[in-house]
């Protein structure tokens, strides 16, 4: 499409809006910020939640991936709503279903009223998201604007879930757990009034929803996550377990023939026709998967062994953030110069000892000997990753789909961390009841009245037996969540190539993408 068309299909006050991108980026990335927040925000307030509404430790898992199941799942269909309908127009109306299933959440009674309204928040996040990053490449061009634009919204993406956790901290204990789900109201409001001022709306491309395609993804990994929960709870040889595996084995595969056979796919198989674009979209699943578990279990631990209140424990996870700020400022100045992989295979290779140090920890640890230094090893590699796969994703793919290309970015990220948290509780809960059944005789033998007691009456054994139990269930989950690092780093050193079409496009000198 030529200049001359942009401006004549532009809509009236397109070009007043033009003159702010720096309010625009604000609006997208407070977008991003809100919905991947939401991830972390609530694993703070997970004790509290767990206490006030009588969820089982397992159970607990599902506040965290009943939001990233409907958001990972949904993610493609609602890249391909912004492509069809208009952009903007989407992206409000997820803001404004986010907003609402927030506020659904801070009111819930029930375990089950949380956990529809986090799903909900899940679909509201699916259709917002993907139409953000989608907004960026249509309004900033390619080359150094748009990396730094990326920069911006990759590392908003990276660091939101550090701040999450202090946000959630200070919430929780400030006010109530509700506000952690309460707190995204205003904000949703503010940014729904400042989209139509700031953003353009975008071309829209006449074309169809793929249903099919999205329900069989999102029923399949939804049972699948489901499987490794409940073999947590009940063991392998359990009956639903097995057929929840066999349930998402059948509408995976059915998955691939729909979208393999679909005019107009939620996932278009051609994007994974790129080498460097397939690469990155499974170090984005492997990393992903790691960094869920990483946030998860170690809130449990300062929490519950170190003994951290919810805003220590935020605060506990500042440093994280820093050392995401800086690999993702460092990958962005000199990804144009030296391509994707050194940051690839550098990030991915820190990640892995972060995570394979994190897999000591014991009731013995302390926070600066046991969990900064891993953490901060860990946040500086994913900093590295994050821009890097953020910009190598979405490079050089045609306008018309760039939603697609991005949706699938955020749907490998949500589905990788859902899938993999699943994964990590399976192998957590497997530890766990083995370290139970080793403590339980010193606990009868040395532990007081009261504390057997409530033991009857919670079935959980206290300090310092259950700490034991704990800490030995978190550092075996670690092994697998350092393996899932590995599979990042391989792929990177294997697949990832440095192309000079990359670097020209990176550095802005190569020819307009067609759109």
């Amino acid at each position: 499409m030529t200049t001359s068309q942009l401006i004549k299909n532009q809509k009236p006050g397109a070009a007043r809006r033009e003159g702010h991108p720096g309010i625009a980026l604000t609006v997208i990335a407070a977008c991003q910020l809100m919905v991947v927040l939401d991830a972390t925000i609530v694993n703070i307030a997970l004790p509290h939640i767990q206490e006030a509404l009588e969820f089982s430790t397992t159970d607990l898992t599902w506040v965290v991936s009943a939001y990233t199941l409907t958001f990972g799942g949904l993610l493609l269909l609602g890249a391909r709503a912004g492509d069809i309908l208009g952009r903007r127009r989407v992206f409000m109306t997820g803001i404004l279903l986010f907003t609402f299933a927030s506020l659904l959440g801070g009111l819930a009674q029930e375990p089950w009223q949380l956990l529809a309204a986090r799903a909900l928040q899940g679909v509201g996040g699916a259709i917002a998201s993907p139409t953000s990053l989608a907004l960026i490449t249509t309004t900033f061009p390619e080359g150094p604007e748009r990396n730094r634009a990326f920069g911006v919204f990759a590392a908003v993406s990276a660091g939101g879930g550090a701040i999450g956790l202090l946000a959630g901290g200070m919430l929780t204990q400030w006010l109530d757990w509700r506000w952690v789900l309460f707190v995204n109201v205003p904000i949703g409001v503010l940014i729904a009034v400042l989209a139509p001022l700031y953003i353009n709306e975008s071309e829209r491309h006449p074309g169809r929803f793929d249903i099919a395609g999205a329900l069989t993804s999102t029923v399949g990994m939804a049972s699948l996550v489901y499987g490794f929960i409940r073999a947590a709870e009940e063991g392998w040889r359990d009956g639903l377990a097995r057929g929840s595996f066999g349930v998402a084995a059948v509408l995976l595969i059915a998955f691939v023939f729909i979208e393999r056979r679909a005019r107009e796919p939620i996932t278009p198989l051609r994007m994974f026709s790129d080498r460097n674009r397939s690469g990155t979209y499974v170090i984005m699943l492997s990393l992903a998967a790691a960094m869920f578990g990483m946030f998860f279990y170690i809130v449990l631990f300062v929490q519950n062994v170190l003994g951290y209140s919810p805003i220590m424990a935020g605060v506990a996870f500042l440093p994280v953030t820093a050392a995401i700020a800086v690999g993702a400022g460092l990958s962005q100045r000199f990804l144009p110069v030296l391509g994707p992989k050194p940051f690839l295979l550098t990030g991915s290779a820190l990640v892995v000892v972060g995570l394979a140090w994190q897999s000591l920890i014991s009731p013995d640890s302390s926070y600066a000997g046991g969990v900064l230094g891993p953490m901060l090893i860990f946040g500086f590699g994913m900093g590295l990753n994050f821009v890097t796969v953020t910009v190598t994703a979405v490079s050089g793919v045609a306008q018309h789909e760039a939603g697609a290309a991005s949706g699938l970015l955020n749907a490998t990220q949500q589905v990788g961390g859902s899938l993999g948290l699943s994964i990590l509780t399976t192998v957590f809960g497997t530890a766990s009841k083995n370290e139970a059944e080793k403590q339980l005789p010193k606990f009868l033998a040395d532990g007081s009245a009261e504390q057997k007691a409530e033991f009857a009456r919670t079935h959980q054994l206290p300090a310092p037996w259950g700490h034991e139990v704990l800490a030995q269930g978190i550092s075996t989950a670690f092994v697998p969540a350092a393996a899932m690092a590995l599979l990042a780093l391989v792929t990177a050193w294997l697949v990832i190539r440095v192309r000079k079409s990359d670097l020209e496009a990176l550095a802005g000198t190569a020819g307009p993408t067609a759109g």
